[in-house]
């Protein structure tokens, strides 16, 4: 059934996915880039993340907003548990449905290797993981979708870990792990889920799990060409599988499931549902990787993306370092290209200068103190950056990459060195790193929903997660024109800043008249602005006016008589079987 009024829409079949279950996810734009020209086939725009499977979702048709469709899936989703066979699936590029590419699965890894060079990669350190997730449901945040199961790929390493992503663990209630070659499954432990790098680790508490496994040895970051091996549980057996390749590109590159752009390695060996956490290994057996995401197009034949040593190393220490994930910091600030020669001459740049303009600096972050828009950027922690951004930085001889890869080295907490040039004058920095706050953010991080109720208005704060649950998997085009703008392009004015909004109203004699307004941004009450959702609930608990006014977004207002309203809401509730007229973490 459709929400709200809104024409259902026939689903389409998605690439790399079981029969009709998954919900997609494209990632939020970066924040600390300018609007690039990008290759259609490739772009970062039209990046979509297959999510575990579930019970399908209402899909709705809208009116397009004048972008183009997206062409091509990037998928990171694990291998999908069918209750009773497991189903074959071929990969649909439009009319052409072929394999992705060759897998060899091994029950004796010296076979694979035989006569060759390489050295024997740690098989057995690899294993396989089950998790069962409940997920909330954003559009009734009283409560939870129905539970399902995933299976996705892991590794041991030192300190009785294991890391697999985060995708693959997202939302869990229950995780176990199986050893290759074992038929017992271990309840496992989550340590920590870091959500921008798509990684998580797990640890074991039973001993027997130990018994007889080594963990792997990490490698350093491969070069072009370097052959790699990816090892896991993927789809077409329940045996270990082996795919091999090269490593083809060494960019920075969009995180699905994070949202985020981090360094990442492409790779044409085949990697499928399943074999998302599993290891890359070098020809000497060393990880240099984890598998998390595949490009699916009609265009593009086994493009695989793992995730490089440096990203896994700062998951790693950020853990040991501060006995949590606390985040990869950025740069506060939007930039713009200074490529054009007039540009550089009306900011006042010499010749031999180079870097980047400061278009916006975010009101939340350190560097606001210090940085103003207009500033030239020269150089970060010493390594000048160029007009297009990019730098000469200790990464590879001879290539250059976005200055982005130097903030995600840093964690949360550090200093860093920034020179800029301002009114025809250096200046120098010392500035905070900190992580990046949203006004729409793009994950709860494992939190529920937050949720206030008053005489069956339904009030909640504007997610990413959220807008996937009101519009589906094309929310970026089915989404209020004023939400998506906020989305892209607005940042909080205060750490606490969200963008509340009036989810639905649960129709009652109250609320006559109001009945269809949806998704609508409240801006004041009683002509106070609301800062939060917090903000709003404790305003309207502490109301001792007759009216309550809301002033919502175009310019509409809604008003209920005080003590009607409240006393209207226990019976609303009880209509609709919802336990609380807020979510637990409104009440402290």
């Amino acid at each position: 059934m459709g929400k709200r009024g809104r024409k259902p829409k026939t689903p389409t079949p998605e690439t790399l996915d079981l029969p009709a279950t998954a919900m997609a996810s494209p990632p939020a734009p970066p924040v600390t880039t300018a609007t690039t020209a990008v290759d259609d086939v490739f772009s970062v725009s039209n990046v979509e993340i297959i999510e575990q499977p579930q019970a399908s979702q209402p899909q709705h048709e809208g009116r397009r907003r004048g972008r183009p469709k997206k062409l091509q899936k990037l998928s990171d989703k694990p291998e999908a548990m069918a209750p009773s066979r497991r189903i074959l699936r071929a990969v649909d590029n439009g009319d052409h449905k072929g394999a992705v590419g060759p897998t060899l699965t091994v029950s004796d890894p010296g076979e694979a290797w035989e006569g060759g060079a390489r050295v024997v990669p740690a098989m057995d350190a690899v294993v396989k993981v089950f998790c069962t997730h409940t997920e909330p449901n954003f559009s009734l945040p009283w409560q939870r979708k129905r539970q399902y199961s995933s299976s996705s790929s892991g590794f041991v390493i030192g300190g009785r870990r294991v890391l697999t992503n985060a995708h693959s663990v997202e939302h869990y209630t229950q995780v176990k792990l199986k050893k290759r070659g074992s038929d017992t499954k271990y309840l496992a432990t989550v340590l920590a889920i870091g959500t921008e790098c798509d990684i998580a680790m797990l640890t074991v508490d039973d001993n027997e799990f130990w018994k007889g496994v080594s963990p792997v040895e990490f490698g350093d970051l491969p070069a072009l060409q370097d052959a790699v091996t990816v090892v896991g549980y993927p789809i077409g057996g329940d045996t270990i599988s082996v795919t091999s390749g090269v490593v083809s590109r060494i960019e920075i590159l969009s995180y699905v499931h994070g949202s985020t752009e981090l360094l990442g390695l492409q790779i044409d060996a085949a990697i499928n549902s399943g074999n998302s956490g599993g290891p890359a290994f070098n020809d000497k057996g060393n990880c240099v990787g984890i598998a998390f995401q595949s490009l699916k197009h009609e265009d593009a034949e086994n493009i695989g993306y793992v995730i490089p040593t440096p990203v896994i190393m700062h998951f790693i220490q950020d853990y040991e370092k501060n006995g949590a994930y606390t985040g990869f910091p950025i740069l506060g600030v939007e930039w713009q290209k200074m490529e054009n020669p007039d540009l550089r001459m009306a900011m006042g740049m010499k010749p031999d200068q180079k870097g980047v303009r400061i278009r916006r600096v975010d009101p939340t972050a350190p560097e606001s103190h210090v940085l103003k828009p207009s500033d030239i950027i020269l150089s970060f922690d010493g390594v000048n950056i160029a007009n297009d951004g990019t730098g000469m930085f200790p990464f590879r001889h001879g290539e250059r990459i976005g200055f982005s890869y130097l903030v995600s080295q840093k964690y949360t907490g550090d200093n860093s060195a920034v020179k800029v040039l301002r009114n025809s004058d250096i200046l120098n920095f010392d500035i905070k790193l900190a992580s990046h706050k949203r006004l729409i953010p793009a994950h709860n991080k494992g939190r529920p929903p937050s949720y206030y109720i008053i005489a069956g208005f339904v009030f909640t704060a504007v997610s990413v997660p959220y807008l996937r649950s009101e519009y589906g998997k094309e929310y970026e085009f089915e989404a209020p024109v004023k939400l998506l703008d906020k989305m892209l392009h607005s940042m909080p004015q205060s750490p606490d800043e969200q963008l509340v909004v009036v989810s639905q109203v649960l129709v009652a004699d109250i609320n006559i008249g109001y009945e269809e307004i949806v998704n609508t941004q409240v801006l004041a009450l009683n002509g106070k602005p609301v800062k939060n959702l917090k903000n709003l609930a404790s305003m309207v608990e502490s109301c001792e006016d007759e009216f309550l006014k809301f002033d919502l977004e175009y310019q509409q207002v809604v008003v209920l008589r005080t003590k009607t309203a409240k006393a209207a809401t226990l019976d609303i509730l009880a209509t609709h079987c919802i336990p609380s007229a807020m979510s637990d973490d409104l009440k402290t």
